[in-house]
């Protein structure tokens, strides 16, 4: 599987999002998806993860109730829509594919394909 992120740019703080992450493959859609973010000097970290079929979502607490994470398997496409952007949002943000279909994890060592990573800038 191969991904390819899409979608960061610069917004000011409130404002919102939508990455996009296209993956190549049949097999995609038998595979659970997360998106990470990996801010200066920080380790990467989990933001957020949905199932093979998209019934079920699993985010971090800092994007709670703003990030909205989905999928389309007939586009194989990966989506993460951000809302209500802070400054401290700001990172380069990753998509991942695990290997199992319905682990929800928030372990990058879990995820086993990386796409390159799309930078988002939020500015107060």
């Amino acid at each position: 599987v191969q991904l390819q992120a899409s979608g960061g740019g610069l917004v000011q703080a409130g404002g919102s999002l939508r990455l996009s992450c296209l993956a190549s493959g049949r097999t995609f859609r038998n595979k659970s998806m997360g998106w990470f973010r990996q801010a200066p000097g920080k380790e990467r970290e989990f933001v957020a993860a949905i199932s093979w079929s998209g019934g079920r979502q699993y985010y971090a607490d800092s994007v709670k109730g703003r990030f909205t994470i989905s999928r389309d398997n007939a586009k194989n496409t990966v989506y993460l829509q951000m809302d209500s952007l802070k400054p401290e949002d700001t990172a380069v943000y990753y998509c991942a594919a695990d290997q199992s279909p319905l682990r929800l994890s928030d372990k990058v060592d879990e995820y086993y394909y990386w796409g390159q990573g799309t930078q988002v800038t939020v500015s107060s």
